[in-house]
């Protein structure tokens, strides 16, 4: 058994971490971390755990974990990471950041866009960046991963193979993405608020959002050369969920059924990513609380440009669901162990 700990227990992503890992054959939840709900029983937290988890919630003392766990997943505000891994903790233990402390490589943009000095940047370059259709082979075995972001996922995923094979220019990418209210976290902030939210939809981190340098970077490695792109992220008053919508110009002339060879050619083995029939487009209902991607496009004629489509649920592929697959992967197992749910519905 792989014994887990995990130190943001309590957040919606920790939350949705311990969910699935319940369902996993070959884990064994050891440490429950919640810097706000110390020696509280973690179903009294959620109560959805109740006789589920009788554990109580443990501090974030890393060190004292890394004797007692084999891997602990970070769920945590950018910089906590960073400001605690040291060698000791990495020699004994492997580590899954689900913050963004280790995605970037040029630590210099980190802290420019993130606003925060970088306390360990010496593992930065040793960091496998866990976008594990993509990276499959670098993250096996692996002592760090660097869960990606839930917004970078579903763009990333929905564009890389016309970046990847030069069907679109890469310079000329715009993407229009939404997000349920979770992506924002559990923490109590005015504008998350019922009336705030409700019967409202909003662009928000116009030409500031983080995400955007994390997909540019990744873009970039799929492309050859350094690209800039328009991202625009949206709130929309539901629970969970990304919907990506974005536009590139084509370098070809290519019909929906070339580019559909081209996705075939990347994905057509991927157990997590569906590529949906030519007329039906991602909706986030169809994968919510489940670890697929549902991805489409469309060629217009027209204007001559592709229109990429995704979607996913930002707490389980755009987070949780995730760092259980870098698991899978680091420690050998099946990558589908214990992230088979079928999305739910209603």
């Amino acid at each position: 058994m792989i014994k887990v700990g995990i130190i943001g227990a309590t957040g919606y992503s920790g939350n949705e971490l311990v969910r699935l890992l319940l369902g996993h054959k070959e884990v064994e939840i050891k440490w429950l971390g919640s810097r706000s709900y110390v020696d509280k029983k973690y179903s009294a937290v959620y109560h959805n755990m109740f006789k589920l988890v009788d554990d109580v919630c443990m501090d974030d003392n890393i060190e004292a974990l890394a004797d007692e766990v084999d891997v602990i997943f970070t769920a945590t505000p950018q910089g906590f990471c960073a400001s605690i891994l040291n060698e000791e903790i990495l020699s004994k233990v492997k580590i899954i950041d689900l913050s963004a402390d280790y995605r970037l490589k040029d630590v210099s943009i980190y802290e420019e866009w993130y606003n925060i000095k970088h306390k360990s940047p010496q593992f930065i370059e040793e960091a496998v960046y866990g976008l594990c259709e993509i990276n499959r082979e670098q993250i096996k075995g692996k002592r760090l991963v660097a869960n990606p972001g839930c917004f970078t996922t579903c763009s990333i995923l929905s564009i890389y193979p016309a970046v990847k094979e030069g069907l679109i220019d890469a310079k000329s990418i715009i993407i229009d993405a939404k997000s349920g209210t979770s992506g924002a976290g559990r923490g109590a902030k005015v504008d998350n608020l019922f009336c705030e939210v409700n019967e409202n939809m909003k662009a928000y981190g116009v030409l500031t959002h983080r995400h955007t340098p994390e997909i540019e970077e990744q873009l970039s490695y799929a492309a050859g050369e350094d690209i800039k792109i328009i991202f625009t992220p949206h709130l929309v008053p539901m629970n969970r969920g990304i919907l990506v919508t974005a536009y590139a110009n084509l370098k070809k002339d290519v019909s929906y059924a070339d580019v559909k060879a081209v996705y075939e050619k990347y994905y057509g083995k991927e157990t997590f990513i569906r590529l949906l029939d030519e007329n039906d487009y991602p909706e986030t209902r169809w994968v919510e609380g489940s670890n697929y991607v549902d991805i489409n496009f469309k060629v217009d004629k027209r204007t001559n440009r592709l229109i990429f489509m995704g979607a996913l649920d930002n707490l389980v592929k755009g987070a949780a669901g995730q760092a259980v697959q870098n698991m899978n992967l680091m420690f050998g197992l099946p990558e589908n162990t214990g992230l088979l749910q079928v999305p739910m519905f209603p």
